[in-house]
């Protein structure tokens, strides 16, 4: 059976890019209750950090529903808007770093793909799905199943994180409060990560210290983890993502994958 799949998959992408040359424009053209942002961060630890591996990167989904005011305003992805593409020194626990975020639209505009991108999603989805590393057989929604890390327990990572890097993912909405499923994997076989809904960008720096917030209901947050999903409801309009990694990075660049649904 998974060799047929295997033998079918191909052959379903090289038809959907086939279309794609022609028809493209035409399937895109429809509109959509949904927003998708696709969007990275690339960071690059400078030389204070203790991790051997200085590189870590961030691709993320998020999808959120437009507001009926402007449901009929196309706000398409402009590669010339002030985040897109641009290098930023930053500092976190007295270390700095520098991000590049790529195609990141602060809420502000709609990503559209081209339908090979969204061939290439669908077959890695299904191959993930075949592979037991993803639960949904929804080809546009992500759920990763519950993955401990083993190489270390929850109270070491407890004492690892403290010093490590927070990435935070900003939720959008057109809500004043909402509810959001999301999920989360690492390709990094040696850490686990943390992952909170937070209230504002601002626990990112209280991270480190006793100010430090988050919501605590089951399904907001998830501790020492190599993959992870979850559904966090009654969550403010700027609220967040927080993903924290160790400073104990290996010589590779780490990966990590974040998905985000608006599910109001």
């Amino acid at each position: 059976m998974n060799k047929i799949i295997y033998a079918i998959i191909p052959v379903l992408a090289f038809s959907i890019i086939f279309v794609n040359m022609f028809f493209g424009h035409l399937i895109f053209a429809s509109e959509t209750q949904e927003v998708v942002n696709k969007y990275s961060v690339y960071v690059h630890l400078l030389s204070e950090w203790q991790s051997d591996s200085k590189n870590i990167i961030f691709e993320v989904t998020n999808t959120w529903h437009k507001s009926e005011k402007i449901n009929n305003v196309n706000h398409v992805f402009d590669a010339e808007s002030k985040e897109y593409n641009t290098n930023q020194l930053h500092e976190i626990n007295d270390k700095s770093y520098v991000e590049l975020k790529h195609e990141f639209s602060n809420c502000q505009e709609e990503w559209q793909p081209m339908l090979y991108r969204k061939a290439v999603d669908t077959v890695r989805h299904e191959i993930e799905y075949v592979q037991g590393q993803q639960l949904s057989t929804d080809p546009s929604v992500s759920v990763y199943p519950d993955i401990e890390n083993k190489n270390y327990d929850n109270a070491e990572q407890q004492l690892k994180i403290k010093n490590g890097y927070v990435q935070f993912f900003p939720i959008c909405t057109s809500h004043y409060t909402t509810s959001y499923d999301y999920s989360v994997k690492t390709d990094n076989k040696d850490l686990g990560f943390d992952v909170y809904f937070v209230a504002s960008s601002e626990q990112r720096e209280n991270f480190a210290n006793s100010k430090f917030d988050y919501y605590t209901d089951s399904g907001c947050y998830g501790v020492n983890k190599q993959s992870y999903s979850g559904t966090c409801e009654n969550i403010k309009k700027d609220s967040g993502l927080l993903v924290i990694f160790p400073d104990d990075l290996k010589p590779w660049t780490t990966n990590v994958t974040v998905n985000l649904y608006e599910n109001n």
